[in-house]
């Protein structure tokens, strides 16, 4: 069967995320009734991460199996057509060997998770970013960041919901910018632990509003301690970003 590599990007607001879900709407669900009316039976969306109800993508990589051939633009049409008008969109679709599998062949996975930090109410943001008014100090934050990078053991990052076999990650990068009014975190690794990310951020947070120190922040990750974990950032702030593959540039 043909296997297609899927790049997608959507609004996160309406879904309870991006996997099939019994108690509401998935990003999964809309891809596979859109997929199953263009090419004529069932198919199954097979995604690099899974995403949390509220959390956003620019570049999720996912791939579908179909029972013959489409040419890949007017795949990637045809899907963004059915689509509509769920806040979904197919930016890239092309044809991928067999072997090709969009979680198992995946070698990193980035984040961003975008800080609002401003007094006024978010309107064009509004559920797009968290808001902070407290002025934040971005350069701590991202001082502190650095304890993080490396090879740990991450249980206080780390949903009491997760499903990984083991709490050891190695995260890649983790860095803090400021652009404007915005705190812009990057966060690159292999793969993360559920919340990890939010729950990263939620501490550099509280760092950059002068609650925690670094040293703070150094003890809640030696801790291995859920109950340590000083707070958990909202899911409207963190956009999965990029899934990177074998060959990739």
């Amino acid at each position: 069967m043909p296997r297609y590599a899927l790049t997608l990007e959507f609004d996160g607001g309406p879904f309870m995320g991006l996997q099939r879900q019994s108690h509401g709407p998935s990003v999964q669900q809309s891809l596979e009734e859109a997929a199953q009316s263009v090419v004529g039976h069932a198919v199954t969306l097979h995604a690099a991460g899974r995403t949390d109800t509220g959390v956003h993508a620019l570049g999720m990589r996912a791939h579908i199996d179909v029972e013959r051939a489409f040419d890949p633009f007017r795949l990637s049409e045809a899907l963004n057509a059915r689509l509509k008008p769920d806040p979904i969109a197919v930016l890239d679709c092309r044809l991928v060997p067999d072997d090709w599998h969009a979680r198992f062949s995946c070698l990193g996975r980035a984040y961003e998770y975008r800080i609002a930090n401003r007094r006024a109410p978010l309107t064009l943001d509004a559920g797009r970013a968290w808001r902070i008014a407290r002025p934040l100090d971005a350069a701590a934050m991202h001082e502190a960041a650095q304890e993080l990078v490396g090879h740990h053991d991450f249980t206080t990052f780390r949903s009491v919901h997760c499903q990984a076999a083991s709490p050891v990650k190695t995260l890649d990068r983790l860095d803090v910018r400021r652009e404007g009014d915005m705190v812009i975190i990057e966060a690159a690794a292999r793969s993360f632990l559920h919340h990890q990310v939010r729950s990263m951020v939620g501490c550099l947070g509280l760092i950059g509003q002068g609650h925690w120190t670094r040293a703070d922040l150094v003890a809640a990750l030696h801790a291995r301690d859920r109950q340590k974990l000083g707070h958990n950032a909202p899911p409207e702030g963190l956009y999965f970003v990029k899934a990177v593959y074998p060959g990739d540039n």
